[in-house]
């Protein structure tokens, strides 16, 4: 009786080890499962962020392969397409996110910005269209406001960029690309404000400081404006006046400031160099 009873307890002891170790290995395993979650996360951030683009492409094919039904790393190799300027393999990437039963709308959104970036203006559009009104983010009102610019329709495109600026902390871009369609349009003033505006967020934006004088230009205005720039921009910003000028016919006024750019730049200003002696060379013919 007492073997029986000593032989019970064995077995007891044993099976009590064996469950806490089945626990224990349980919680390991688990532990060890949110560990390596948390470590492929921050690599995902980085290969989306900071690391060689082609190097991020590699690295979701790899991942994205090993793991199909995974639409995280899907979506990360769309991403990495696009930084990579592969723009026909990035529109088929979001093509098979967006196909996916856990997209999102932002998904589309995504997808529809990696169609313009190939040129597939009207499926962008459709892609757009088909998008809830009620999602607004900035991004989505972004690319409406451009496909509404393709298609000249300026009160639909100025009231998407008005809501775009509207939606962003940091609005110089968008408030560039205004701009710029302003400027096609012929509305100078216009355009020169928004520039003027774009530069005020970001002073370092270089793009709305040529176009801010290419809109100055226009209106016959080649005084460089008062904003923040260094040597060599202010030799290019004069050399864009220069060419403003000769575009409306004021040839001479665009030597002058073709010299004030070869003056201007640090070194060698090959570009504006050229121009002058053209404007020379047919004044002289």
């Amino acid at each position: 009786m007492r073997q029986t009873i000593v032989i019970s307890l064995a077995l007891t002891c044993a099976l009590a080890l064996t469950a806490c170790q089945k626990s224990a290995d349980g919680e390991v395993s688990r532990a060890m499962a949110s560990v390596n979650a948390v470590d492929e996360n921050g690599l995902s951030d980085i290969m989306l962020t900071v690391a060689d683009p082609n190097e991020a492409v590699s690295y979701f094919k790899r991942s994205s392969s090993e793991n199909p039904k995974r639409i995280d790393l899907k979506r990360g190799l769309a991403m990495s397409l696009v930084r990579a300027k592969k723009n026909t393999e990035a529109v088929a990437a979001w093509r098979a996110v967006v196909k996916h039963e856990d997209s999102t709308l932002d998904d589309k959104v995504d997808f529809a910005d990696a169609l313009l970036r190939n040129g597939d203006w009207k499926e962008a559009e459709t892609t757009l269209d088909g998008i809830p009104p009620t999602h607004e983010t900035y991004k989505r009102y972004r690319l409406e406001a451009m496909v509404a610019d393709s298609n000249k329709e300026w009160k639909k495109a100025d009231s998407f960029y008005e809501i775009a600026v509207g939606l962003t902390t940091k609005p110089s871009g968008v408030l560039n690309n205004w701009g710029y369609s302003k400027l096609s349009r012929g509305d100078y003033p216009g355009a020169e404000k928004l520039f003027v505006e774009a530069i005020q967020y970001d002073p370092e934006l270089f793009t709305a400081k040529n176009n801010l004088v290419l809109a100055r230009g226009a209106q016959r205005n080649y005084q460089l404006p008062l904003v923040q720039m260094t040597q060599v921009e202010r030799a290019q910003l004069l050399h864009t006046a220069a060419l403003a000028a000769v575009k409306q016919g004021d040839v001479e006024t665009g030597k002058g400031l073709l010299q004030e750019a070869i003056d201007a730049h640090p070194q060698h200003f090959e570009e504006a160099v050229r121009a002058l002696r053209a404007l020379q060379n047919n004044v002289t013919n």
